[in-house]
Order: structure tokens, then C-alpha cells, then sequence
């Protein structure tokens, strides 16, 4: 398992697609804040429409999610694709328009490709050797880390050196081009037809997976506080605000080392205890920028939390690699985005109802606490989900042995259990 596995033509195309579709999400919030800040409650109404943008999110990528087709998976993606440039063009284009006519806009251009993030890491997957998987993913993180990484930056730079509406119409324009590129890869990510018994009951056997969307949201959840809460925080301690922005670069760039390094070999351990350890590390980070007096050292806990969450997030992908049929994966990797989005938003509502009332640094350790105990409901909810799925391969076994049909194994295999 190297990263050689994972070298080719269709995966570099995949990654310049990835990055075009995936580029305007990472640029909307603050792309909306800069839109609309000159007018009278302009900073009000960039986080209105910044709500409505991942409100459309959190709704379109399970709906949308759901009715992916694995075998002709394009076409759905590029509706997707076509409805969030209809979105942005409309955002770039009318940005003087009614406050109802921008967040409706707004909620298009989120809702529309919500399920794409999905669709595409299913199909970067299927690009690869089943050995690869864990390294195509690594690879995915460190592209999304960069992105992050990049687009703070394009839009204040974009926003306030040229004009407001041009971040917008930029993420129109990168969204139309990957439209193009995905028509350059393969039409799905699966071949042949569904399994008849998994579209059956999709809507179960997704619901099924819930730990594994919780343990995913719970480590972007903490993140998410500590970003939020970053610029509070820095004035608790004296230090200047401005360098929020370049503490979160060197996180986003943490992220992305921490992906290289997680895809470098293979780890030992069940995904899911694998998983707990990494989460309980980055919250020992997370907590250690929180106590920290100097700029340094809240610099370095920041970056080590970045490195340490891409593997988590890695992890979690794996987890639902196993827990789901391929079939309906893409749609498990779109209800884990939504899950993100809904852990990011009430995120933001935590930390603004904490910094009312407790020192920034205290709402940092209460979001520590909180992603502790979703991570431990996860791999409980993980643990007994497993324990459950065994017992019914021994019944099944017990069951056709005693028909006399052939049971791989016999008797040694049911010890083996």
C-alpha cells in the first residue's frame, strides 16, 4: 500500500474536478459576508444568508444523497453541479437584490450540489484498488485541506481588491468547469446492478450507521468551536486578532500533513478503537489551546489538532466503507456531510449563547467535553451495532448447518465467532 497505487490519469482528472466543485463551498460563508457588509446590517445579513447557504446543505445532501444512482451517478451530479452555478450566477449577478431573493439563491447554491462531496469520494474510490482506499481518501483530505487552506484567502483578497460579487461568480465559474470534468471520468461507481435487498431497504440500513455520523461530526464539531472561537479567544489572552487567520492556515495545513502521514501505512486496531484514540488526542490538543497563555503555543496545539483530526475523519470514512453496502455508499457519505453541516451549525449557535455568558476559553473545554461524549456514544453505538451484526452471521450459520446446506468452515468457523 503506497501512494503509487493511487497514481493515474483518472484520479489526477478526479482531483481537479474535486477541487473546482468543492473550491465555492469552502468560499461561500465568507464570500456571503463580504457580498452584502456595506449595507445597513450588512454583517446581520451575511450570517442570515451564511445560514441559509448551509441550511440548503444540510437539507439537499441526504435528500439528494439518496436517490444517487451508483452505475450512472454522473448525470445526477452534474444537475447537481449545474443547479449550485445557477445559485452563485444568481448571487454574483443580483447582489443588490431583496434579502429574500439572495437567501433563496443562497439555499440553491447549497442545497443543489449538496450530494456531490458524496459522489465523488464514491467514485474516487472505485478509481482505485480495493488495497488503495485508504490512500485515495488520505489523498481527498490533503486536496480538501489546501482548499481550506487557499480560500479564506482568495475571497478577502478577491472581495476587497476588486469588487464583493467577484468571489461569487468565481465559485460559478470553477462549479461550471468541474461539470465538464466529471464528464471525463467514469458515468458511476459501481458496475453491474444494485443489490435488490439494499435498495429495499436503504432508508434502514443508512439509518443503521448512525454511530459513525456522529464520531464524524463530533471531530468537525470541535474543530468547528475552536475556529469560531479562535479571534475570542486570542483577545482573552492579549494577542493580537489578526492572528486568527494564520493560526487556522497552519491548522488546515496540519490537516493536510496529518492526511499524508495517516495514508503513508497501514495502522493496527479496529477502525473504531482507532478512531476513539485519535479523537481523544486532538481533544487534548484542542484543550491545550484553550489553557495556553502564548500565541506559540496556541499556534502549535492548533496545527497538532489539524494533524490529528485528518485522521480521524479518514477513519470515519473507512468505518462507513465497512458498515455499508456499496450500493448506497455515496448516499452514507452525503448523510455524513449532512450530519457535519448540522454539527457545524449548532456549532455556532454554542459558541455564541457560551461566549455570553462564559471567558472563551471556558467554551472551548465545553465543546471538548461535548465531542468526548458523542465520541464514546459513537463507539458505543459502533460496538454494539458489530456485536449484533456477529451474532446474526451465527444464526445464519447455525441455521443453514442444521439444513444440511454447506457452511464454509463449520464448526471451526463457529468457534472462530
Amino acid at each position: 500500500m503506497t501512494y503509487r497505487d493511487v497514481a493515474s490519469r483518472q484520479v489526477l482528472i478526479w482531483a481537479c474536478t474535486a477541487v473546482a466543485s468543492r473550491m465555492p463551498v469552502a468560499m461561500t460563508p465568507l464570500a456571503l459576508v463580504f457580498l452584502v457588509r456595506e449595507r445597513p446590517g450588512g454583517y446581520t445579513l451575511g450570517a442570515a444568508l451564511a445560514a441559509a447557504y448551509v441550511l440548503g446543505e444540510i437539507l439537499g445532501a441526504p435528500v439528494l444523497g439518496m436517490r444517487l444512482d451508483p452505475a450512472r451517478g454522473r448525470r445526477h451530479l452534474a444537475l447537481g453541479l449545474a443547479g449550485g452555478t445557477v445559485g452563485f450566477v444568481g448571487l454574483g449577478v443580483l447582489a443588490g437584490a431583496h434579502p429574500v431573493v439572495l437567501g433563496a439563491f443562497a439555499f440553491l447554491a447549497g442545497a443543489a450540489p449538496a450530494a456531490v462531496a458524496g459522489g465523488q469520494r464514491a467514485l474516487l474510490t472505485s478509481l482505485v484498488p480495493e488495497r488503495a482506499v485508504a490512500q485515495a481518501l488520505s489523498i481527498e483530505s490533503m486536496l480538501m485541506s489546501g482548499v481550506w487552506a487557499v480560500s479564506p484567502v482568495a475571497v478577502a483578497g478577491l472581495a476587497l481588491g476588486v469588487a464583493p460579487r467577484v468571489p461569487l461568480l468565481l465559485a460559478a465559474v470553477l462549479m461550471a468547469a468541474s461539470i465538464t470534468g466529471h464528464w471525463l471520468l467514469p458515468a458511476g461507481w459501481a458496475k453491474g446492478e444494485q443489490d435488490e435487498e439494499a435498495g429495499r431497504t436503504k432508508t434502514r440500513v443508512l439509518i443503521r450507521a448512525w454511530p459513525v455520523y456522529v464520531t464524524g461530526a463530533a471531530s468537525l464539531t470541535l474543530l468547528g468551536l475552536a475556529e469560531l472561537t479562535l479571534p475570542a479567544l486570542l483577545e482573552q489572552r492579549g494577542i493580537g486578532v489578526g492572528w486568527s487567520g494564520p493560526m487556522l492556515a497552519g491548522m488546515a495545513v496540519g490537516a493536510g500533513l496529518g492526511a499524508f502521514l495517516y495514508g503513508m501505512r497501514s495502522w493496527p486496531g479496529r477502525l473504531r478503537n482507532r478512531s476513539v484514540v485519535l479523537m481523544c488526542v486532538m481533544s487534548v490538543f484542542v484543550t491545550l489551546a484553550a489553557l495556553i497563555p502564548g500565541a506559540a503555543g496556541i499556534a502549535v496545539a492548533l496545527v497538532l489538532a489539524g494533524t490529528v483530526q485528518s485522521g480521524a475523519l479518514i477513519t470515519r470514512n473507512l468505518s462507513l466503507r465497512e458498515a455499508l453496502p456499496p450500493g448506497i455508499l455515496a448516499a452514507g457519505y452525503a448523510m455524513m456531510y449532512a450530519a457535519a453541516g448540522a454539527g457545524y451549525a449548532a456549532t455556532g449557535s454554542l459558541a455564541g449563547g457560551l461566549l455570553q455568558v462564559v471567558a472563551p476559553s471556558t467554551a472551548i473545554l465545553a465543546g471538548v467535553a461535548v465531542t468526548l461524549l458523542l465520541t464514546a456514544l459513537g463507539w458505543w453505538g459502533e460496538a454494539r451495532r458489530d456485536r449484533s451484526s456477529a451474532a446474526g452471521d451465527l444464526d445464519v450459520g447455525v441455521v443453514r448447518g442444521a439444513e444440511g446446506a454447506p457452511v464454509a468452515g463449520g464448526c471451526d468457523a463457529e468457534r472462530s465467532l
